[in-house]
């Protein structure tokens, strides 16, 4: 064995051991999430806490860094190894910034601030969730400082969701939102409302369950290689490829909130399973960020779960489940149903078009956070402002309101913004495989899915951390993100569901 060879193995053994103490806490955080008993919460932030430090001081170890330093400058190293290496060294450099006291501060409050957030649901009251979140945002803030920003401390934390977004990126993208979804909003308003009394029926749980397992083995979900599970709010983890969990939540008065949550986070998981086991623990295993995340769960939701070729194959099926409840409904009724278009209080049962602004009122309240020019005791009044500005609507309590998501009690600030890219990469990559397989409309139809996610999985899932998300648009639509791609397949979209001159 090469020294190189050698040096290289050393660095994958160091890499997968601090995944699989990763792993490990990820498996303790799904059980949170699902299973965990309340009084467990204590022990459990302990618990996580301690992982996280000791995966942090693995990878952030002075020998770990020389090691990446000396593979770094090594010849003999091939092309995927080259990648790994020069990944993990950026990777090494910016945990380097945080010390393990910080890191498992920062898990330790994340804990706490989960439980304060459940709590604060069922009470339906923020303020029960208002000391944990500010510890949270100050924490949010240092870590901001630590790894350092040229123009906005907001940067730092995008940084860790998209590579290379900043807030000068962002602000012409929600910019133009502003200008061109009104418009088509405006076309929508002046015609008549499409029902969407369907989904507002009552839907047994268990059937709404066996259904949603239909649809996503339908899709490609390997239930072998991964499990469905409930939660307060609807996610996807992942502990190796052959081993991803996802989660959903059910209303039976409302047939849509289970149905969108489930395709969704199966896009998720269906990206998480296409990673290459064989790069376990290393760059070219991970997925390559967040907004390309984002693109998979909104293509399986919206470009086809909300198209009516899906609706063709899956409605019948549907029936059988409910043949009372949709004694009196047609295909091209749920299908137009699932685009409905009108303004609402929750993000994640938002339509395709006002969704956007969901993004955009958390995006501006992340970035006066982190900036210091909100104070996290402000957050609902803001939050009633801005849905007030942009959606004519405001939340009639604090559940339908800034208690809705999850994200800020895991301190996942910079996340919000990688939904739109999702969406936007999400029709640009739709439009590009309508061009390569040849009849997928009808395949579609059919329920035949495989053609198309061997092309996810060929264009988008085997490389891994490899390529920026820009370089892989690139690579596999010949051009950069382009905005202009979504609002063309918005147009086309809602000019067939509401009949309008798009």
């Amino acid at each position: 064995m090469s020294s190189g060879n050698h040096l290289y193995t050393t660095y994958k053994t160091i890499s997968q051991k601090a995944a699989d103490i990763y792993y490990a806490s990820a498996v303790l955080g799904w059980d949170q999430e699902t299973y965990m008993p309340p009084k467990g919460a204590e022990a459990r932030g302990r618990q996580l806490a301690t992982l996280a430090s000791q995966a942090h001081e693995l990878l952030t170890s002075d020998s770990y860094g020389k090691l990446l330093a000396d593979l770094s400058k090594m010849e003999g190293l091939d092309d995927t190894e080259k990648n790994n290496v020069r990944l993990s060294a950026e990777d090494y450099e910016r945990n380097k910034k945080l010390s393990p006291e910080f890191v498992e501060e920062l898990s330790k409050q994340t804990s706490e601030c989960f439980n304060a957030w459940i709590a604060a649901r069922k009470q339906n009251d923020y303020s029960v969730f208002a000391p944990s979140l500010a510890k949270m945002i100050a924490l949010k803030r240092k870590q901001a400082d630590l790894y350092g920003f040229k123009a906005h401390p907001y940067d730092a934390l995008l940084d860790e969701y998209e590579k290379g977004a900043t807030v000068a990126m962002l602000d012409p993208l929600f910019e133009g939102i502003k200008q061109q979804l009104p418009i088509l909003l405006n076309k929508i308003k002046a015609v008549q409302q499409v029902s969407n009394d369907c989904f507002h029926r009552n839907y047994p749980k268990q059937q709404q369950w066996d259904f949603s397992i239909d649809v996503l083995k339908r899709m490609g979900f390997d239930f072998e290689a991964g499990r469905q599970d409930y939660s307060e709010h609807p996610f996807t983890t992942s502990f190796a490829p052959d081993d991803v969990r996802i989660t959903t939540r059910v209303s039976e008065d409302n047939f849509a909130s289970m149905l969108w949550s489930c395709i969704h986070e199966g896009g998720h998981g269906l990206y998480e399973q296409g990673l290459p086991a064989e790069h376990y623990g290393l760059p070219l295993g991970a997925a390559a960020s967040l907004g390309i995340h984002e693109s998979q769960s909104r293509f399986w939701e919206n470009c086809i779960g909300r198209g009516m070729g899906f609706w063709k194959y899956f409605y019948p099926q549907l029936q059988q489940y409910f043949p009372k409840q949709l004694a009196d409904i047609k295909a091209e009724d749920i299908f137009k149903a699932s685009n409905r278009v009108e303004p609402s209080l929750i993000r994640t049962e938002a339509d395709e078009l006002t969704y956007h602004f969901h993004v955009m009122i958390r995006y501006e309240i992340e970035k006066a956070l982190i900036e210091g020019s909100l104070d996290p005791a402000g957050i609902p009044a803001k939050w009633s402002e801005l849905y007030k500005h942009y959606l004519g609507i405001k939340p009639t309590d604090d559940k339908t309101g800034a208690l809705q998501d999850v994200h800020w009690s895991h301190g996942s600030f910079g996340y919000f913004p990688t939904y739109t890219l999702g969406s936007f990469y999400a029709a640009q990559f739709f439009h590009q495989v309508q061009k390569d397989i040849m009849g997928l409309q009808q395949q579609i139809e059919n329920g035949e899915f495989s053609a198309m996610l061997n092309w996810l999985r060929e264009k988008v899932h085997r490389h891994g951390r490899r390529y920026t998300s820009e370089e892989l648009c690139a690579q596999i639509t010949g051009k950069k993100l382009d905005p202009e791609e979504f609002f063309e397949y918005a147009r086309q979209k809602y000019k067939v569901v509401y009949g309008i001159d798009a």
